[in-house]
């Protein structure tokens, strides 16, 4: 990340700002500071997810199908899960998981077989080019953030991520 000289007196105006003045033109009694922290978490995560798709797209899989290779590949080696480990870390319905996992079969990316330690169950694993499918992948999506990141220094992305993380854990508590 590079450096950046200390933020003007005058904040930048953006979209949520002109929605915030709206609001206190029609509704002066509404308190908005909720509406400024969240409007803009909003509009980033639909800015970095239509990003993030697009670096995705260049090796064939969408942001869904990354999360599940994705997962597959920070469980370490042997990269195997059962379907329903998957499902609860992505937080997908056994449907949902099916026919993303159907897809990534057919393309190669990832093997079902039956799990040795449970006759009705399943096990799913990477296959060799899932591997360096998802290695790739992971290195572009990072790109494209640490891209995004650049506009803040060091200090401020760290700043950023400690108070997401805090109110992250407020709304999940």
């Amino acid at each position: 990340m590079t450096e950046h000289p200390e933020p003007s007196p005058v904040p930048r105006k953006d979209p949520v700002d002109a929605i915030v003045d709206q609001w206190a033109r029609v509704r002066p009694d509404l308190d908005t500071a909720a509406m400024e922290v969240f409007g803009r978490v909003f509009r980033l995560a639909r800015a970095m997810g239509d990003r993030m798709e697009k670096a995705y797209a260049r090796f064939g899989i969408s942001r869904g199908e990354f999360d599940a290779l994705a997962t597959l590949r920070r469980s370490g080696e042997p990269y195997t899960l059962s379907p329903r480990q998957l499902s609860a870390t992505l937080m997908l319905t056994t449907g949902g998981m099916t026919g993303r996992l159907d897809k990534l079969e057919r393309a190669g990316l990832l093997r079902r077989s039956p799990d040795p330690h449970d006759r009705r169950g399943l096990q799913v694993t990477l296959t060799e080019r899932g591997l360096e499918l998802i290695d790739e992948a992971v290195g572009a999506g990072l790109a494209v953030q640490t891209e995004a990141l650049s506009a803040l220094d060091a200090a401020q992305a760290a700043q950023v991520a400690g108070l997401l993380r805090d109110l992250l854990a407020g709304t999940e508590e």
